[in-house]
């Protein structure tokens, strides 16, 4: 009677777990829906009532546009190479500091700008406003470059600055005199008409970037520091506008960085005996070391998709995707798991996914015929921003797993700050604002990079820090960052140049309109 009783109530009580369960999910797939068709996040500040401000027209002579592109041809063609922290084109660095004097005069002769050389060769301007009671902002770049060799397969020479098919290559075309020469240039074409800013705000040129900027950036932010200066955001290298290089997106995507993945350099190294390569022991100083470099390449960091800031990257773009795609990343709440197993797939994505792991370099032997004492290699992380250095750390000790192996962090730091990026954070508003008035097709988001900038020197200063420049990528151009056959087109050059003259006079608001409240919370 009890057994003939139970199976009845059992039966009764799975029908209402499994109609409980479909219906939680059916809801689910409601909320999903309902949220893939009305997440826009792209018109937003766009619609409100901007405060009017005076503003000047962009346009300029045949014979000026000519001047400034052979102002940028010969920017390019000064090899200002770092090749090291304490190496650089010292010659070439004087050839550049005369090249701005020269072909900026309104820039290095006016009443409204101060100019201050930093650390011999990086360059500090203070551009003063009409309004002191209004936060000022900063302009950065960098005049280095990394070096370059022809016989690498350029198809010119890499600091000719040679014109073809509408593009000029050359070293630093994209990394990063096209801001430098851009800002200044749209500074000299402002002071030119007339302008004077109502906020006041700074340009740092900095000298040595791609070797970390220790001379340059850090002493700029010493002397700001010394002036007591608060930035409202800071606005620097880093991402671009994607045009047909996220697969299945309707349409060009710029993202602005918000953050910067952290950073580590760690050495692993074994010493053990050395010996005949007749008597071989059973496991070299090598044998040991290679197995650690293996363990740490087939066990990579945990995959932290969606624990950072690029989930709010996909929400931003979903509406340019057709469905399926759409709806997956309309609700990342959901998805990202999944998201994240796709995009570790590759390479370019999966430095998005986690934290990355690459081995750089490995030493070891002397003679063919002896068994080295010693053996190390040197192990490059970059940082996921839902991770610490510390953590980083802790794990690598834990996947090496060897007493052996003496493990060193030879310098490293943690991810950069997340940035605000919503509708009251005037400084991503603002580049929002400028991008999609002269970029009306295209869809703006916030990103991460995935590399460094000087601009991580900055924080002291201001807590809304990004990272981007109006420099059009098509596929396969990031592979000519740092790379072979770096190049820009003119007519992007030319654009670089009218949005740093629009985003100045922009900034000219004393505050950002209320929201037009067409913009989706994220």
């Amino acid at each position: 009677m009890t057994g003939n009783g139970t199976k009845p109530g059992t039966l009764k009580v799975l029908k209402v777990v499994v109609l409980s369960l479909a219906l939680v999910l059916l809801i689910l797939f409601l909320i999903a829906t309902v949220r893939t068709f009305t997440l826009e996040v792209n018109a937003g500040l766009q619609l409100a009532q901007w405060e009017r401000t005076s503003k000047i027209s962009p346009d300029i002579s045949q014979q000026q546009r000519e001047k400034q592109l052979a102002n940028f041809k010969e920017a390019i063609q000064i090899p200002t190479v770092s090749f090291s922290e304490t190496e650089f084109n010292l010659t070439a660095l004087h050839e550049f500091d005369k090249l701005l004097r020269r072909v900026f005069p309104n820039v290095f002769s006016s009443g409204l700008v101060k100019h201050d050389v930093i650390a011999n060769y990086s360059h500090l301007l203070s551009v003063r406003g009409t309004d002191p009671l209004l936060v000022p902002y900063m302009l950065l770049a960098h005049i280095d470059v990394v070096p370059a060799n022809e016989q690498d397969g350029w198809e010119a020479p890499p600091f000719s600055a040679k014109e073809i098919d509408g593009f000029i290559y050359g070293r630093g075309t994209i990394d990063d005199k096209q801001s430098v020469m851009g800002i200044l240039q749209a500074l000299e074409n402002l002071l030119e008409k007339g302008y004077k800013p109502r906020r006041s705000f700074y340009i740092g040129l900095g000298h040595d970037e791609e070797v970390n900027g220790f001379n340059g950036a850090v002493n700029i932010v010493a002397e700001l520091k010394r002036q007591g200066v608060q930035l409202e955001f800071v606005l620097d290298e880093g991402l671009a506008v994607l045009d047909g290089v996220i697969n299945g997106l309707d349409g060009p995507a710029a993202l602005i960085g918000i953050s910067e993945k952290g950073h580590a350099t760690v050495k692993l190294s074994v010493t053990t005996k050395p010996g005949h390569s007749s008597m071989p022991p059973s496991e070299s100083s090598i044998g040991i070391l290679a197995a650690a470099v293996k363990r740490l390449e087939e066990n990579p960091m945990p995959r932290l998709f969606g624990e950072g800031p690029e989930r709010s990257t996909f929400e931003h773009l979903a509406h340019k995707f057709g469905l399926p795609l759409r709806f997956i990343m309309s609700n990342m709440w959901l998805f990202s798991s999944l998201m994240g197993r796709v995009m570790e797939r590759r390479p370019d994505t999966n430095a998005f996914v986690r934290t990355t792991t690459a081995v750089t370099m490995f030493h070891s032997g002397v003679k063919i015929n002896i068994i080295p004492s010693q053996a190390e290699a040197y192990v490059n992380l970059r940082i996921h921003s839902a991770q610490t250095l510390q953590e980083v750390l802790d794990l690598i000790h834990l996947k090496v797993a060897d007493d052996r192996v003496k493990i060193e962090l030879k310098g490293g730091f943690d991810p950069l700050p997340i940035s605000s990026y919503d509708e009251k954070s005037f400084g991503f508003q603002i580049i929002k604002k400028t991008v999609l008035d002269m970029f009306p097709q295209v869809t703006v988001a916030p990103g991460i990079c995935i590399g460094n900038t000087d601009s991580r020197h900055y924080t002291e200063l201001t807590s809304n820090i990004y990272r981007f420049a109006p420099t059009w990528f098509k596929p396969g151009d990031s592979q000519r960052f740092h790379g072979v056959n770096e190049r820009i087109s003119i007519k992007n050059y030319e654009e670089i140049v009218v949005f740093y003259f629009q985003l100045i006079q922009n900034c000219d608001i004393k505050s950002l309109p209320l929201s037009h409240g067409s913009e989706h919370e994220l």
